[in-house]
């Protein structure tokens, strides 16, 4: 890259480089608004075939369709028909918006055979065709992150471009179902902390709890998918997802969704997953279909005696269980008096707002107890109580138990760890029909 008469774009490139260390092998790449290209940290010898690459593979069509949504302020994870990911920020330039590409990258090693079996649908002529030989020729030297380092990366470098300050709990969902999960054969998996964590997904499910992003971000870090290598990575993410749709399926009829229901809408997903044409898709979908079955088995468990106002505190306790809830926040929320709203709630509910509250922060917390390793003090601090005897008081009022009796009593983690069931997006073992 010239280092005399940059442009703007060039020289944030040339910071952005900096930023990474030397060790890793990460490029980046500015494109103006219309996606032609402008610059990239990328060698001169492997540029022409990444950036043709990130053509061919249908990178730049998503990212220029994102980029067109000006309100759009948070970096996207993209994926491909060969599991190779890119992400991408906006900056501006002279009042130019600019398009930074980062990647791109593979979450596990790339196998020739695979790859050169999923690129046959892009090769439409003999300039694609070469243009596929030197890309597969370049294939063992392409950089390989994991999924946890890259989205670091990702967000050091966005926040870099735009003066933000995210994190990785800042990221909207969008940005977290395009991305997927890292599998190193030789890495041994702690199959009861992915027992666990499915254990809390499923139990989200049945509840119909719609605070389960936390619980979710979490679960992606830990399982992999399928541990078996086929010819056609997607369809090894297929197969995951179908697993993981059938067990959120039967977990909302638990939780009291209709079989009649359950089972078309199952089904409808089922085929939505054959028809994706990526892993970007294919995890989008996957974050949709998770999503859809928790707000129908929460719309079963809403009193209908409830109004609008009430069932709108309601949701908004659930969804900010880890903080501190007021009733002030709630009267804001409302338009009401907080006196008017106590005495509101109470009439419709029942229970006064923080009994309303503590209830519900010790039914969460009865699920962490039994469903991972967090300490007694680790949930205390989760949900926001204002100390751990605090806490303890209150589960014990609750439940008549303090929270390490209910624990002891209530975790039976050592009968299932042999478990096979799933993590989302993917699944560690995909035995499980789908039938009826």
């Amino acid at each position: 890259m010239p280092k005399l008469h940059m442009t703007q774009g060039e020289q944030n490139l040339l910071l952005l480089e900096s930023l990474l260390p030397k060790s890793e092998k990460l490029y980046i790449w500015c494109y103006d608004q219309e996606g032609k290209f402008i610059a990239s940290s990328c060698p001169r010898q492997e540029c022409d075939t990444l950036n043709t690459a990130f053509s061919v593979l249908g990178g730049k069509e998503k990212a220029l369709r994102y980029a067109g949504d000006h309100q759009q302020t948070r970096p996207m994870i993209i994926g491909s028909s060969i599991d190779m990911q890119w992400a991408f920020s906006y900056g501006m330039e002279r009042d130019r918006h600019r398009l930074y590409v980062i990647g791109p990258v593979f979450y596990n090693p790339p196998q020739t055979r695979q790859v050169r079996s999923a690129l046959q649908p892009a090769i439409q002529d003999h300039e694609t065709s070469v243009w596929a030989g030197r890309f597969l020729k370049l294939l063992p030297e392409l950089p390989m992150l994991s999924y946890a380092v890259f989205i670091r990366y990702v967000i050091m470098i966005h926040n870099t471009l735009t003066g933000q300050q995210l994190g990785i709990e800042d990221l909207d969902r969008e940005s977290l179902r395009e991305g997927s999960i890292e599998f190193h054969p030789a890495q041994k998996r702690d199959r009861s902390k992915v027992y666990q964590a499915e254990q809390i997904l499923l139990q989200m499910v049945r509840t119909g709890n719609i605070s389960y992003q936390n619980a979710l971000q979490h679960s992606t870090l830990l399982s992999p998918g399928v541990p078996v290598q086929g010819k056609d990575p997607l369809r090894q993410a297929k197969t995951s997802i179908v697993v993981f749709t059938t067990l959120v399926s039967r977990a909302a009829i638990e939780g009291g969704l209709s079989p009649e229901i359950a089972y078309p809408l199952g089904d409808s997903y089922l085929q939505a997953v054959e028809d994706c044409r990526d892993s970007g898709e294919l995890n989008a979908l996957a974050n949709a279909m998770y999503h859809d079955f928790i707000y129908r088995v929460h719309l079963l468990h809403s009193n209908p005696n409830y109004s609008p106002a009430i069932q709108k505190c309601c949701d908004y306790i659930e969804l900010n269980l880890n903080q501190k809830i007021r009733t002030h926040d709630l009267a804001v929320l409302t338009g009401y008096t907080e006196y008017y709203l106590t005495e509101k709630f109470k009439k419709e509910t029942g229970q006064s707002v923080s009994s309303y509250i503590r209830q519900i922060k010790t039914d969460r917390a009865r699920i962490l107890l039994t469903s991972s390793d967090l300490s007694v003090r680790e949930i205390s601090d989760r949900l926001a109580f204002n100390t751990v005897n605090y806490f303890i008081q209150s589960f014990r009022d609750s439940t008549g138990l303090s929270p390490a009796q209910y624990r002891k009593q209530h975790r039976s983690i050592g009968s299932h760890e042999k478990s096979g069931t799933p993590v989302f997006p993917h699944t560690e073992s995909p035995h499980t029909a789908y039938s009826p």
